[in-house]
């Protein structure tokens, strides 16, 4: 009989976010993949959480999918977290949960924390529809996905690293217009969870003297809707000759 994978969001901060759910899952799996276990572990310590540990991370992901799913087939319970926040949102968990679903077995994910939608929230900028980039490519690419986000007519999120939270800023500024309302989310559910809403022009200056620390979530508003243009009929109020 085939096992099953769980995929196990984790809080991304405050440890009270741990569902009974998750720790339930987390206990009774027979395996439990951690993008790092020493960052795991603390949190498994916290919930007396006694179930064998094994790294699954980026680097690693490509060697172990095959085998891992054959464990999971031949019968084994995984549960599948990553540092922080749900695996597979910028995080490893993609690969493992495909390969899965390939091999007809099931799939499970807990809902739980993610970085993601506490900075939308946040952001006072419109959520009805918007559009999650994660990180923007280093080197590669990175110009050519900045011009179409500055078309993008929803709002985006993006996650960053602190030591290059004002670099991105300041390229956003160039492409959105320095005028782009905007906000920075930093350490979400931590002691020193904050957001700062200004424009995307002003956050660059304000994260220039600001340093900040922890992760980063930019939230930015979509294009504005170019004004229509009336187009008076020259005709309509003239009177028709005879």
């Amino acid at each position: 009989m085939a096992g099953k994978l769980y995929v196990v969001p984790t809080p991304v901060g405050n440890m009270e976010d741990m569902t009974p759910r998750a720790v339930r899952v987390l206990k009774e799996a027979d395996l439990i993949l951690a993008e790092d276990t020493r960052t795991s572990a603390p949190l498994l310590k916290r919930f007396e959480i006694m179930t064998p540990m094994a790294s699954h991370h980026k680097f690693n992901e490509h060697a172990t999918v095959n085998s891992l799913a054959d464990r999971i087939a031949a019968g084994e319970t995984v549960a599948l977290i990553s540092d922080a926040g749900t695996p597979g949102i910028s995080d490893p968990g993609f690969m493992l949960s495909r390969r899965c679903r390939e091999l007809d077995i099931e799939v499970e994910t807990l809902p739980g924390p993610t970085a993601l939608i506490p900075a939308l929230v946040n952001s006072g900028l419109p959520i009805d529809r918007f559009v999650f980039e994660g990180f923007l490519p280093q080197k590669k690419g990175r110009k050519t996905r900045l011009d179409e986000l500055a078309l993008e007519p929803r709002t985006f999120v993006i996650y960053e690293s602190p030591l290059r939270l004002v670099r991105t800023l300041r390229e956003l500024a160039e492409v959105c217009g320095a005028e782009r309302p905007a906000s920075v989310s930093r350490e979400i559910s931590k002691l020193h969870d904050s957001t700062v809403r200004d424009t995307l022009g002003c956050l660059a200056e304000f994260f220039e003297v600001n340093q900040p620390r922890g992760e980063i979530v930019i939230v930015v508003s979509g294009r504005p809707e170019a004004p229509r243009s009336v187009h008076r009929n020259k005709y309509k109020d003239s009177n028709p000759t005879d």
